[in-house]
C-alpha cells in the first residue's frame, strides 16, 4: 500500500504521539492549524489527495510564504535529519536531549515541525509550549522576531541561553536587546523548501554548514543536502539546475555574507520603477512608533501600481498619524519607493508568525482594514 498523507490537528502536546504514529505506519503527517476556519480545513485536506506521495517523503508542510497559492512541500526523513547535528552544534547543547527549547510557533509552521522532528529523532532537545510549567525552564527558544520579542517582553523565559531565530528578518535592535540579557542570538536565512540556507551569529548571514550559496543575475541559488523533494501534484516556484536550485529569492552576496532583497514575484511595477518590498519594509521597521509593517502593490491604472503600506503600530509608543508617516518615509526612501498609500491595523500572518503579504493585500482591496488619510 502506497503512503498516504494524514491530515493532523490537536494541542502540540497530543500531536507529538500522533505524529509519532504516523511515520510508524509509514505515512507522512501534515499538521493544520487549530484557528482554521472549517472551509480552510476542507481545502487542505482536498490539496493532500492532489497527487502521488514521492518514493522517501516522510514530512509535509503546508506553504504559501507571504504571497502565494497554498502548496504542499514534501521532504524526506534524511533532509532534516542531516542538519540536526549541525544545529546541535551551533546551539552549543550539552547532550541535547537533557535541555528544553520553547517553541511559540503553531506546529503546523515550519520552524516548529523541524523542532519536534528534532525531538523525535531523539538527537534534539525536548519542546515545550507557551504555558506549560516546565516553559520558564527552556534554555532554548525557536520561533520568529515578534514571538521573540513578546518573550522577552513579558520575562517568560529566565533561563533563556540561545535563542534560533527564523521567519523573517531580525531587527538589530532585537539582537541587541537580547543579547544584553545574555541570550546568545542565532538568526537564520530559510525556506520551507530549502530548510536552513544560512546563519548570522552577528557578523551577517553566511553559509549554513553543508551549504553553498550563488547569486546568479541577483537571484539566490543554493546547493544543499537539506531541500525538499518538491510539492505534491503542482509546479511551485522551487526550480532545478543540477544539483543547485531557488525559490526565487532576490539577494547578493559579498565576500560570503548574503543580503536578501525578497522574492522576484513580489515585485511591485510602479511607473518606471521596480520597488522590492523588504527593502521598504526593512525601512518601515526602523521608524518611531511603528511594530511591523507589510508592503505590496495596489492597481493604479497607467503607473501600474502604488506602493502601499500597512502597519501596525507599536503599543508602546504614540501612533504616527499617516502626515507623520509620510514625513518620515520621505527621510528613508526616494521617492519611487515611498508608500503611497497607508493602511493601520493588526498585520494578518502566516502559521509561523511572518506577515502575509497577499492576505494584508486582500483585506485592504475588501476595504477591511483603516485607511491612514
Amino acid at each position: 500500500m502506497s503512503a498516504r498523507i494524514v491530515v493532523l490537528q490537536g494541542s502540540p502536546v497530543q500531536l507529538i504521539d500522533r505524529i509519532r504514529a504516523v511515520r510508524a505506519a509509514g505515512d507522512v503527517p501534515l499538521i493544520g492549524d487549530d484557528r482554521w476556519p472549517a472551509a480552510q480545513w476542507a481545502a487542505v485536506r482536498e490539496l493532500a489527495t492532489a497527487g502521488p506521495i514521492p518514493h522517501g517523503a516522510a514530512w509535509a508542510g503546508l506553504t504559501s510564504g507571504t504571497s502565494g497559492t497554498a502548496r504542499i512541500v514534501l521532504r524526506t526523513a534524511a533532509s532534516w535529519e542531516r542538519s540536526f547535528a549541525p544545529v546541535s552544534n551551533l546551539v552549543s547543547q550539552r547532550g541535547g536531549t537533557e535541555q528544553l527549547i520553547m517553541l511559540p510557533s503553531p506546529p503546523a509552521s515550519s520552524l516548529t515541525l523541524y523542532s519536534l522532528a528534532h525531538a523525535l529523532a531523539g538527537s534534539g532537545p525536548q519542546p515545550v509550549f507557551p504555558g506549560q510549567s516546565a516553559a520558564a525552564e527552556a534554555t532554548l527558544f525557536h520561533g520568529t522576531p515578534q514571538a521573540l520579542r513578546t518573550m522577552l517582553n513579558a520575562g517568560s523565559l529566565p533561563e533563556l541561553q540561545t535563542a534560533l531565530v527564523g521567519g523573517s528578518r531580525l531587527d538589530p535592535g532585537l539582537r541587541a536587546d537580547a543579547e544584553s540579557r545574555g541570550v546568545r542570538v542565532l538568526s537564520y536565512y530559510g525556506a520551507a523548501e530549502l530548510s536552513f540556507v544560512a546563519m548570522d551569529e552577528g557578523r551577517g548571514l553566511r553559509a549554513f554548514p553543508g551549504v553553498t550559496m550563488e547569486a546568479r543575475d541577483g537571484e539566490l541559488w543554493v546547493r544543499s543536502p537539506y531541500t525538499a523533494l518538491g510539492y505534491l501534484g503542482q509546479p511551485g516556484p522551487l526550480r532545478a539546475d543540477g544539483a543547485w536550485v531557488t525559490v526565487g529569492d532576490l539577494a547578493t552576496l559579498d565576500d560570503g555574507v548574503l543580503m536578501l532583497r525578497g522574492r522576484a514575484d513580489d515585485a511591485i511595477l510602479t511607473a518606471s520603477a521596480t520597488v522590492i518590498p523588504d527593502d521598504v519594509e526593512a525601512g518601515l521597521r526602523t521608524l518611531p512608533g511603528i511594530a511591523d509593517a507589510v508592503v505590496f502593490g495596489i492597481p493604479a491604472g497607467t503607473v501600474g501600481a502604488l506602493v502601499a503600506a500597512m502597519v501596525e503600530m507599536d503599543a508602546e509608543a504614540p501612533p504616527p498619524t499617516a502626515s507623520q508617516l509620510r514625513s518620515m518615509a520621505a527621510t528613508q526612501f526616494a521617492p519611487s519607493h515611498r508608500p503611497r498609500v497607508w493602511f493601520a491595523g493588526r498585520l494578518p500572518r502566516t502559521a509561523s508568525g511572518k506577515p502575509a503579504r497577499a492576505e494584508a493585500r486582500r483585506q485592504v482591496l475588501d476595504s477591511e482594514v483603516t485607511r491612514l488619510a
